[in-house]
């Protein structure tokens, strides 16, 4: 072999191997946390890189978030106190398989993996100091969720009812899409009307993968974000939720929830043990009645509280460690040319790869993580066609937390559907795109002009995640 021949084969093996290391790192969306797995338990596995020791209070977290609660009192003294009035009697159940929830299919008699929160505008000087620390005003017979289970010869609160009108929607070429946009209701309502004024919110289950990652981005970070769409001249320009973290009864980042209304796991565990399920814990002691029903009064208590701290903190451990799978796929041209599109259109200006997380003393599996979560964990006003008309904290009716877009590809795969955003009104990642508007028009109106071929690209990009 010549010299010359020599040297170009060398200078193809070292792009091999740059573009092989490169692809590995990319496939890696949680870091060393990241696992492979396919199949219906892909978003199941504990992060790749917790020790063994560990995994057993993984397994006991994935106990208590998995199997249902019951009535107290009960031989299962450990999980008892459900409801009174719950929405579900175990974490599970709505996020399905630690996955995606969906809204109710036609004739269903409970929404189960959805639920509805409500609240009433502040207009007393006494209510717009209080949705200064809580968030929202709760509807005074219902409170702040409405519930629709309860326990046997008792009176769930109502049951949610939905139905859609068609928006068509049409790309440079032709191609029409039939969008569906939900009319939200409530029926069979058992203790009373209503608010006149009553704001409701529809909201899915979103997926349990990645969390502990997603906390474990600094603050600077994420409001080095915000800044940075600030000076930028585009129209993005997302903005942090400050929220009440209950514990330390100070004003905390928001980082989870559809709004960002909770600063960390151990609340936003918390708060659903309490809303969804019915359980008190040394964060939320009170039952989730309102002064206008004696249910909770009637009903025994399962402990006080219900759910120990012991099992908060499995749990949450649980929670935080829950992997994210890898990607699939990422060599394949189409799949290359879809993230190009990606970036081109500026959807990675809200949905931000590429991020550090902080070194943690207490869970060193999580620390200094390269991960890519399609998120900068911002508000974005995405627009009137999203609103749900429901303020919370900095959020307005149009406001929404930029959702992780890393392990959506699986969606099909662990749930069985693939509906989307946060009331599940899109059917497939198509619809979801064309509902974006607000800050994210100008990209939704590039992908409109798209082509078919393109179309398909920016997809196969978005199935590989």
């Amino acid at each position: 072999m010549s010299r010359s021949n020599t040297i170009w084969v060398t200078l193809l093996a070292l792009i091999a191997t740059s573009v092989s290391a490169e692809s590995t790192s990319t496939r890696l969306s949680g870091g060393k946390t990241t696992v492979k797995k396919d199949g219906p338990n892909a978003y199941s596995m504990p992060a790749a890189n917790l020790p063994m020791s560990k995994r057993l209070d993984f397994s006991v977290g994935n106990s208590f978030f998995r199997n249902p609660w019951v009535q107290a009192p009960a031989s299962t003294d450990a999980r008892d106190g459900l409801g009174p009035l719950f929405n579900t009697n175990g974490c599970q159940n709505c996020h399905i398989k630690d996955g995606r929830g969906h809204p109710p299919e036609e004739n269903d008699q409970h929404a189960v993996s959805m639920l509805v929160r409500l609240s009433i505008p502040a207009t007393t000087e006494e209510q717009k100091q209080t949705v200064k620390v809580s968030g929202v005003i709760p509807e005074p017979t219902y409170g702040g969720q409405l519930q629709d289970f309860a326990l046997p010869d008792m009176d769930p609160e109502g049951q949610i009812h939905i139905t859609y009108d068609e928006v068509a929607v049409s790309f440079k070429d032709g191609t029409s899409v039939m969008l569906r946009k939900p009319n939200l209701g409530i029926v069979e309502l058992a203790y009373g009307d209503m608010h006149p004024d009553v704001m409701m919110s529809a909201r899915v289950a979103p997926p349990m993968i990645g969390l502990g990652l997603l906390e474990s981005v600094p603050e600077a970070t994420i409001l080095g974000f915000a800044e940075q769409q600030a000076k930028d001249d585009t129209a993005v320009a997302g903005i942090p939720n400050y929220v009440l973290d209950v514990r330390s009864k100070e004003m905390a980042l928001g980082r989870f929830g559809w709004k960002a209304g909770q600063p960390n796991l151990m609340q936003q565990n918390a708060a659903a043990f309490n809303g969804d399920v019915g359980l008190t814990s040394s964060l939320f002691t009170e039952e989730n009645c309102t002064d206008k029903q004696d249910l909770c009064t009637d009903s025994l208590s399962g402990g006080d509280p219900e759910v120990s701290d012991k099992i908060l903190n499995f749990v949450e451990f649980y929670t935080q460690h829950l992997a994210v799978p890898q990607r699939r796929s990422i060599d394949n041209p189409e799949v290359l040319q879809g993230e190009a599109l990606f970036k081109k259109v500026g959807c990675e200006n809200c949905h931000r790869t590429n991020i550090q997380t902080a070194q943690r003393a207490d869970l060193p599996a999580l620390s200094n993580q390269t991960i890519h979560p399609y998120t900068d964990l911002l508000l974005h006003d995405m627009g009137e066609g999203l609103s749900d008309g429901r303020p919370e904290y900095a959020a307005s009716g149009s406001h929404w937390r930029t959702p992780p877009l890393w392990g959506i590809g699986y969606t099909q795969e662990v749930n069985g559907h693939t509906y989307f955003l946060h009331d599940g009104r899109a059917r497939n990642l198509t619809e979801a795109i064309l509902w974006h508007g607000g800050e994210a028009e100008a990209a939704r109106n590039q992908v409109l002009a798209m082509s078919k071929k393109e179309r398909e690209a920016l997809l196969a990009f978005l199935n590989s995640l």
